[in-house]
């Protein structure tokens, strides 16, 4: 609202001036008609610029002075030459002026995304706190929310309004999962603005002229210099096409899932049978699948194995390992008469 009372204060004043000073004796009316018009279009070119990229926007106004620059040569050569009348001169100098301002302001806005801002970016760089961006998958996931609380991620989280738009809309769907998963977020987000680790700025930068919310991320990361936390695979992908950096959550759980040797002794509890004659299934809490032998008759109970073999695959981890009864060497089946007491 703010804007537009601005807006309005600015057509009020240039109408009234061009009204006031009838240039090129104007008269009232079409001075008022003159002012209108101008208020109107140059209203209507401040509202387009804002929806630019500041790369395109300092490429149009480097055009612009390259095209003044030009201009003023090329005036200066036809003011110099007396073939022309004073009216031609002055209207070929005019013509040069605006086509050559309009030539190297659609050119230079163009080419602006060509320009190299990587200097910007280098500073912010050297930043001890580097800004990060929130996409919404990462949100609804939830465990930024967590990383943010052990203090692991610090500084700067830019939030732009068109994320929050998007886990409204999810939030008022008429899904009752996509609905849940809204709510999920925005309730997240909270606890994030909360978080003492970190400092959230709502930004509300937007691209109009971007349908997909993923891109409109990428391009705010290429203007702010800032990386993208998320857990989308595709983003992850694009961001990285189009030299973003990107934090992806689900690869910092991969890394982080614990290390298991052969050898190595465990407890784990038994959740089901498995596949091969007197096997039993078990999950490690990150959801490794644990197969244990020997291990049918303890279905449901907690129980020490020694860890066998381990297959990476590419559907995760699975860990192969043995029963191992509680007391050395003590025989299975007594270990188990002793559970069956003990309950």
């Amino acid at each position: 609202m703010g804007l537009w009372l601005y807006r309005a204060i600015f057509a009020i004043l240039l109408i009234g001036a061009t009204f006031s000073l009838k240039p090129f004796d104007l008269s009232s009316e079409l001075a008022l008609i003159v002012g209108l018009f101008l208020a109107i279009a140059i209203i209507l070119f401040e509202v387009r610029a804002r929806h630019h990229s500041s790369r395109v926007l300092i490429g149009a106004t480097l055009g612009s002075l390259a095209g003044i620059l030009a201009a003023s040569l090329v005036s200066i050569v036809i003011g110099n030459i007396s073939v022309f009348s004073p009216r031609t001169e002055s209207f070929l100098q005019l013509l040069t002026l605006i086509a050559l301002v309009f030539i190297g302001m659609s050119v230079g806005a163009t080419k602006g995304d060509l320009l190299n801002l990587s200097f910007g970016r280098l500073k912010r760089k050297q930043n001890s706190k580097l800004v990060k961006i929130l996409d919404t998958s990462v949100i609804i996931d939830g465990r930024v929310a967590d990383i943010l609380d052990t203090g692991f991620l610090e500084g700067q989280l830019l939030l732009p309004q068109f994320v929050i738009h998007e886990l409204q809309m999810v939030a008022d769907s008429s899904d009752s999962m996509k609905r849940n998963r809204g709510r999920r977020g925005l309730d997240i987000l909270d606890n994030i603005q909360k978080s003492p680790n970190v400092t959230v700025k709502i930004v509300d930068q937007d691209y109009p002229e971007i349908a997909e919310v993923d891109m409109k991320l990428i391009e705010l990361a290429k203007e702010t210099g800032a990386k993208i936390i998320t857990n989308d695979f595709n983003l992850n992908k694009v961001a990285r096409l189009h030299g973003v950096d990107v934090l992806n959550i689900n690869e910092l759980a991969i890394v982080l899932k614990p290390v298991v040797l052969p050898g190595e002794s465990m407890s784990v509890f038994i959740l089901k049978e498995g596949k091969e004659y007197n096997q039993g299934i078990a999950y490690l809490d990150d959801g490794t699948m644990v197969v244990v032998d020997n291990a049918r008759g303890v279905i449901g109970k907690t129980v020490d194995i020694i860890v066998t073999s381990v297959l990476q695959t590419t559907a995760g981890k699975m860990i192969f390992s043995k029963f191992q009864a509680s007391g050395g060497g003590q025989p299975r089946a007594e270990y188990e008469r002793e559970q069956v007491t003990r309950h």
